[in-house]
């Protein structure tokens, strides 16, 4: 029997569906967030008095958005949904909460697909480079001329925290966020991450994070610039909650996604991936949130004791009344130096299995390489008073210091000595992708150098705090770490978009980013070792031509990101298809369709051999149109379907 629906019916049964796609959602998120944070700080405005009374209300309006937040996106669903002794979700339900069958609208939800996770910390690094680029553009406008003339001093310090703060917190997720959610665990033969709901969390507490950053600018900005330093931090208005309270917001999205990451490769490769075959990405993506778990709660408590001082009036820090600003310094550089780490691991991790990829040939001492990674992370936990040699403790651990800042070099030096061997007699393919890890080898050498020059106790007291030590962290983390970012993107881009970017495009890209970063950061180091000191609004005269040249070199990398940025939206919108295993490589991701099925595998894989087994004697198969040779075809015996039905 056929059943016709009256108008009102299919309307009223139409409803529900609506409600459903806004409820929740990022719609609903942002409207009770917003409306349950000013509710919050009004309550406690009630109550609130004495010179205290701004910072309770505001961190109050903070905690009442992120809590309502969490409510109307749908995070606390199953833990209340658990808590009341509810039934366990059925299958189907646990695939509608990935996202199935509901198109480009589950990038807006709180949808535990790790696939769609990747891809919203993929959007949001591209937002936060794009924002903390437009304050270094602003930087360099400012100190192209003698004069603080664009900004007053005061709104500059803002911007500098601002610009160092937002770099900071992009580079540390730019690979493990995007590509650490959407390919690792697809390289180890997984359908999922290990907790598919802190997987979606661990994004949405990053986009908490991000409100509450961005409105420093309303509540009159920050004066202690990206590293917060109290007691200066005690003193400053408003803004300062802000920052304290984006680090806390950010420091667990950090512990929540390094914790998923960690426990999906012990616990969910699939049969066959042992250690030893283990793609080298995996290694560097899990060692770098490794060590950024055990590092950022320093950084989170050192904001909550500020926070305590500013809101409570404890005194943590103010030495007059018994505090300590050096436990600030210590807590702060605890983080400070294994958090370059945390960005650099995975970038040397992208460089190497590029390398791999593009020559042709296995990467050269894989033992060695997984071994400089994990002597990397260990002396990376004492080497942080490096920071403080002449901050005013000179204390008798300065000099075993200095040695554990210099013995870092030693495994850093086995990761790239093992890239160089890798190109040795392999069959070069003058890629995108090969062409940012060349800059990152190039770039990044200049950058460790450098640094020797800072480790030590005699040099560093020439260079510490002037404009040497700016070039030096910037050809360190950008010219590394971001060339490390772009090779990461131009070659997993086809996999995760199913459409492949422009070639021109991409080398003008290179080309441009490279000469204007060489051009913007080389003068500086000339600055620098002739006196001129950083966190200036207002440049002496004798170095307006070295800041000038940094200045309009900058032009060159607003025009070469701009490159990007279209190259990416049109490939996206309207790019060629790209093949299934576009680059040739051997590793499992390039093994599954594109897009990528919902669970990944139809069929758990069984590992049989190295995702490096190049040259085997595999029959080769033609390159797609623009290959440099032939490509060798993917399994290579190193992955079979499993037998099971």
């Amino acid at each position: 029997m056929t059943t016709t629906m009256t108008p009102t019916q299919r309307s009223q049964s139409a409803a529900p569906s609506r409600r459903a796609r806004l409820v929740p959602s990022i719609v609903s998120g942002l409207v009770l967030g917003l409306v349950g944070g000013l509710l919050v700080a009004l309550i406690v405005a009630q109550f609130a008095h004495g010179s205290r009374g701004i910072n309770q209300i505001v961190v109050a309006g903070y905690l009442g958005w992120a809590v309502f937040f969490f409510i109307g996106i749908g995070a606390l669903n199953y833990p209340m949904r658990w808590a009341f002794g509810r039934t366990q979700p059925t299958h189907n339900e646990e695939l509608e909460l990935a996202g199935r069958g509901q198109g480009p609208w589950r990038y807006f939800r709180f949808c535990t697909d790790h696939k769609v996770v990747g891809i919203q910390y993929l959007i949001t690094v591209f937002v936060l480079f794009i924002v903390g680029g437009a304050a270094a553009f602003l930087i360099r406008l400012e100190q192209s001329t003698p004069g603080a003339k664009f900004v007053t001093p005061g709104t500059y310090n803002t911007i500098v925290g601002v610009h160092g703060l937002l770099m900071i917190a992009a580079t540390i997720i730019m690979i493990t966020g995007p590509f650490g959610n959407f390919i690792l665990p697809i390289a180890i033969g997984a359908k999922d991450m290990a907790f598919p709901r802190l997987n979606a969390l661990s994004y949405w507490l990053l986009f908490a994070a991000v409100p509450v950053f961005l409105s420093v600018f309303a509540l009159g900005g920050f004066p202690t610039g990206w590293t917060g330093y109290a007691p200066l931090a005690d003193q400053a208005n408003a803004g300062m909650d802000a920052y304290a309270f984006t680090i806390i917001l950010f420091g667990l999205s950090v512990g929540v996604s390094a914790m998923n990451i960690v426990v999906t490769v012990i616990t969910l490769r699939a049969p066959g991936m042992r250690w030893n075959r283990l793609p080298v990405y995996v290694w560097g993506w899990a060692l770098s949130v490794l060590l950024g778990a055990i590092a950022f709660p320093s950084f989170m408590l050192a904001e909550l004791l500020v926070l305590s001082d500013r809101v409570f009036g404890t005194a943590f820090f103010i030495s007059a009344l018994g505090g300590s600003q050096w436990l600030y310094e210590q807590l702060f550089w605890f983080m400070g130096h294994p958090e370059v780490y945390v960005i650099a691991l995975p970038s040397m991790a992208v460089v190497a299995e590029v390398v791999s990829v593009f020559s042709r040939k296995p990467i050269f001492s894989y033992k060695a390489v997984v071994g400089g990674f994990v002597g990397v992370a260990a002396i990376a936990m004492i080497v942080w008073a490096h920071h403080l040699f002449w901050s005013g403790a000179n204390t008798p651990l300065d000099g075993p210091f200095m040695l554990s800042t210099e013995l870092i070099s030693i495994p850093t030096g086995l990761i790239f000595l093992a890239i160089v061997g890798t190109f040795w007699r392999g069959r070069i393919w003058r890629s995108v992708p090969l062409l940012f890890a060349l800059g990152f080898v190039f770039n990044f050498i200049i950058g460790g150098v450098t640094g020797l020059y800072l480790a030590d106790v005699p040099t560093d007291g020439v260079f510490h705090g002037g404009m040497f030590v700016v070039a030096h962290f910037h050809f360190t983390l950008v010219g590394g770490m971001v060339f490390g970012f772009f090779a990461a993107v131009y070659y997993w881009f086809p996999k995760l978009f199913g459409r492949r970017l422009n070639d021109r495009l991409g080398r003008a890209h290179f080309w441009l980013f490279e000469i204007g970063f060489l051009g913007t950061f080389l003068p500086l180091f000339y600055a620098g070792e002739h006196g001129e000191a950083r966190w200036q609004a207002n440049i002496p005269v004798q170095f307006a031509t070295p800041n000038l040249v940094s200045s309009l070199f900058a032009c060159l990398l607003v025009a070469a990101v701009s490159i990007f940025a279209y190259n990416v939206i049109s490939a996206w919108r309207s790019g060629p298809k790209a093949d299934t295993d576009e680059w040739g490589a051997k590793s499992l991701e390039w093994t599954v369709p594109t897009p990528v099925p919902l669970e990944n595998f139809e069929r758990t894989p069984v590992v049989t051999g190295s995702s490096y087994d190049y040259g085997n004697g595999v029959g080769a198969q033609p390159g797609r149109s623009g290959s440099a040779y032939p490509r060798e075809a993917t399994a290579g015996g190193a992955t079979l379907p499993s037998p099971e039905p």
